[in-house]
């Protein structure tokens, strides 16, 4: 599996944390290096529907490449967000439809963290992260 420079730092630093409360702790760091959206970006055309906190995704193309942005109302959720990304920015069409998110969670150790609710949420990320890709 080829995982870009971001994705592998965070799959280092997450299986690196020896407890869950260390990789809490990691998710909430990461959460915080996720690019800051400006008011009017979190807007209902932003929104991603599917959520159970409230989540915006904006998408720009940046050196011929789509890049991703997001922000949510919740800080676990950004954690969440902060790792997907890192693992979506930068993948071809091709890749980004293969890409199995559980497995992806599973091995950063998060599984516990993704309820049935948040699991739906982040697919519904994903999603929109395709749809906006095509």
């Amino acid at each position: 599996m080829n995982l870009p420079p971001a994705a592998s730092e965070a799959l280092a630093a997450f299986t690196g944390a020896g407890s869950w409360e260390q990789r809490a702790r990691l998710l909430m760091q990461w959460g915080e290096r996720l690019e800051p959206l400006a008011d009017e970006e979190r807007s209902d055309a932003n929104r991603v529907h599917g959520c159970e906190s409230q989540v915006w995704l904006v998408s720009e193309m940046k050196d011929g490449q789509r890049h991703f942005r997001a922000a949510s109302d919740a800080r676990l959720i950004r954690g969440l967000l902060a790792v997907l990304l890192v693992r979506v920015q930068g993948l071809a069409l091709e890749e980004l439809a293969a890409l199995d998110l559980a497995d992806w969670f599973t091995q950063l150790g998060l599984t516990r963290q993704l309820s049935p609710s948040r699991s739906n949420g982040l697919n519904a990320v994903l999603e929109q992260i395709r749809k906006t890709a095509m």
